[in-house]
């Protein structure tokens, strides 16, 4: 999945703690196969490669993925969408992009993304892409998800406590040898000496995103790498996104869509959604948080 995971486990001793982290090693090996678009023979490329030409049949748990992600992008109005990935990289962040793409191509660029032509068929457990070109990518949801199965599988090998930590993403049962809670530091990253707060995990997932290495300015505006699926233009406004939710599939798909939604939408959102919290850091330095986070960083 191109990221590092860190497998932490509570454990009688150091050769049981061992065994159970490999078990965990290799069931998020077992999903990078399930999902990859980057292995020619997973179930996923097959369906990439039939774009607009026939449906592919898929297992059980990657159509349910699908499904979700489908759900996820109603959710967002289309901020998140896994058919970014039909997206034309017409957006450097390596300082090699000296002018800003013309509105045809930024408009030409996002011509085949669009969730709403992923078809599924539950019946027959299928999956069609409707426009040829098109493709689909679990890039914003896929560590979230590798990180939930291995905690899940662990949690029934009888593992009482844990982290999977995927890079960044953070998902978390069971309490501390000592008996206290895992507890996730929130850093900004304008200022990055100090942690303005220490929260709490319980039995959950914390994803914090970035958004403040990877830019380019024109017209005195800052362009950022994450890219709004809908319109091509790239996310402004926001430099941290970190998202609290029972699990990280949904954390990680949300982190990466209020980046694109915009903090007051965002935050609107994430306020009608049951046990799920999030705090955004503006480019200002500026710290915002949904109703139920309140912290003093005075």
């Amino acid at each position: 999945m191109g990221s590092d995971f860190d497998i932490t486990v509570v454990a009688e001793n150091n050769v049981t703690a061992d065994q159970y982290i490999d078990i965990a090693v290799r069931e998020i090996e077992r999903i990078e196969k399930l999902i990859s678009s980057w292995d020619s023979n997973s179930e996923t490329s097959l369906i990439n490669k039939n774009a607009g030409i026939r449906p592919v049949k898929v297992h059980q748990e990657l159509f349910e993925l699908i499904e979700r992600s489908i759900q996820i992008s109603k959710l967002t109005d289309g901020a998140f969408d896994i058919s970014y990935a039909s997206m034309d990289r017409i957006w450097k962040f390596d300082g090699s992009l000296k002018e800003m793409p013309t509105e045809e191509e930024i408009k030409a660029s996002v011509s085949k993304v669009g969730y709403e032509n992923i078809v599924l068929d539950k019946e027959k457990s299928t999956i069609f892409l409707k426009v040829k070109g098109m493709k689909i990518g679990f890039g914003a949801i896929g560590k979230g998800y590798a990180a939930d199965k291995a905690k899940l599988l662990l949690i029934n090998k009888g593992v009482e406590a844990g982290i999977i930590n995927a890079s960044g993403d953070m998902n978390t049962w069971g309490k501390q040898p000592d008996g206290s809670d895992w507890k996730v530091a929130i850093t900004n990253p304008l200022n990055k000496n100090n942690a303005f707060a220490l929260l709490p995990i319980m039995n959950g997932a914390v994803v914090t995103s970035g958004n403040y290495e990877k830019y380019v300015v024109f017209n005195n505006k800052r362009y950022t790498h994450i890219i709004d699926p809908r319109t091509g233009y790239p996310s402004s406004g926001i430099v941290s996104v970190t998202v609290f939710a029972p699990k990280a599939e949904l954390a990680d798909a949300l982190a990466t869509s209020i980046f694109v939604m915009g903090k007051e939408i965002g935050i609107n959102r994430i306020n009608q959604l049951r046990s799920i919290e999030c705090i955004i850091i503006d480019e200002n330095g500026n710290i915002h948080t949904s109703d139920n986070i309140k912290i003093d960083n005075r």
